[in-house]
């Protein structure tokens, strides 16, 4: 049984109903093919109804979904081969980043992403995708390893958020995502940064300075997560919905303050219902983006790169 949310109970009714009709078809042997297609289409309305008037506390659900395909799944689906790479080289080897050379459509790229995990075990293997600063590290090594042979990068963000434990502070968390944010902006390779899922604070922001930054359209992006953010001005989490609202999150949010460059489209009902076509989807994006990128020179994209982000919250008034 697929997990659902509140919000698609009629689809899920609606579901639940043509299983009953094909169980009678199998005792009684009755011919149901009309009542079939009838029922899949009111399935299909009523997922195009739901899915066009989602509010973002809705998106935020969605992007949650424990069946959404996460980074390796996407890598895994694109990719012809792939391998994978380990280690900061300093401390340890973080499982909440993931990162390797990969072939995408006969092209080599260096892929780096968050790992959240498909189940309760691994998701504590992964530490739910909440990198240590020894991740960021690793992410930077594998970026200019593929600086140094001329490889594009692509970044696949989805995490609540950096790791806020006091051993992650003491390692210098603060300081492996700032020093992100500095080399990101001048690598003379191609950056695209794709949020897959969920983008919060810091820890997307970690490996999120790119040419490109898309956002799947069921994703969302923001300093603090409506929780949190519902925690810190109403000291409860029961205004997580209006959060989620005024934090404009979104993709659709941002791509209208010019926070990312551009938004790719999901199969109707969220990555998670059809993840092939999700992954073709996005390969197509990428193989397009990079070869726009890699037909500009190096000092120009960083150029651009650099004026990107830091026009980014500037207020001019008359």
């Amino acid at each position: 049984m697929k997990t659902s949310f509140d919000f698609e109970k009629p689809i899920a009714d609606l579901l639940e109903q043509k299983e009953k009709v094909k169980q009678v078809a199998e005792k009684s042997k009755v011919d149901v093919t009309g009542t079939l297609i009838e029922l899949d289409e009111k399935i299909a309305q009523s997922r195009k109804d739901i899915y066009a008037n989602l509010t973002g506390w809705q998106k935020v659900q969605i992007s949650r979904h424990p069946e959404r395909p996460y980074t390796l799944q996407y890598i895994e689906m694109m990719c012809d081969d792939f391998i994978e790479m380990h280690g900061d080289r300093t401390v340890n080897d973080d499982k909440a980043i993931v990162g390797g050379f990969g072939t995408l459509n006969g092209q080599t790229v260096m892929f780096i992403g968050h790992q959240k995990g498909v189940n309760t075990k691994m998701r504590q293997y992964r530490n739910f995708g909440m990198a240590n600063p020894e991740g960021y590290r690793k992410a930077l090594r594998l970026m200019k390893l593929a600086e140094k042979f001329n490889k594009p990068i692509v970044t696949l963000i989805d995490t609540p958020g950096a790791f806020p434990g006091l051993e992650a502070e003491e390692r210098g968390q603060g300081e492996a995502i700032a020093r992100n944010l500095l080399e990101m902006s001048v690598l003379k390779v191609p950056v695209i940064c794709v949020i897959i899922g969920e983008g919060a604070s810091g820890g997307a922001l970690g490996i999120g300075i790119g040419d490109k930054v898309l956002m799947l359209e069921n994703s969302w992006y923001s300093v603090i997560s409506p929780e949190n953010c519902s925690t810190i001005l109403w000291r409860s989490w029961d205004y997580k919905e209006k959060a989620a609202e005024a934090l404009k999150l979104t993709a659709d949010d941002m791509l209208k303050n010019g926070l990312i460059d551009g938004i790719v489209k999901e199969p109707m009902g969220g990555a998670h219902n059809d993840p092939q076509a999700m992954a073709e989807t996005l390969k197509e994006e990428l193989i397009k983006d990079l070869k726009a990128l890699t037909a500009k020179d190096a000092q120009v994209r960083v150029d651009e790169r650099i004026a990107k982000f830091c026009s980014m919250g500037v207020v001019q008034e008359l």
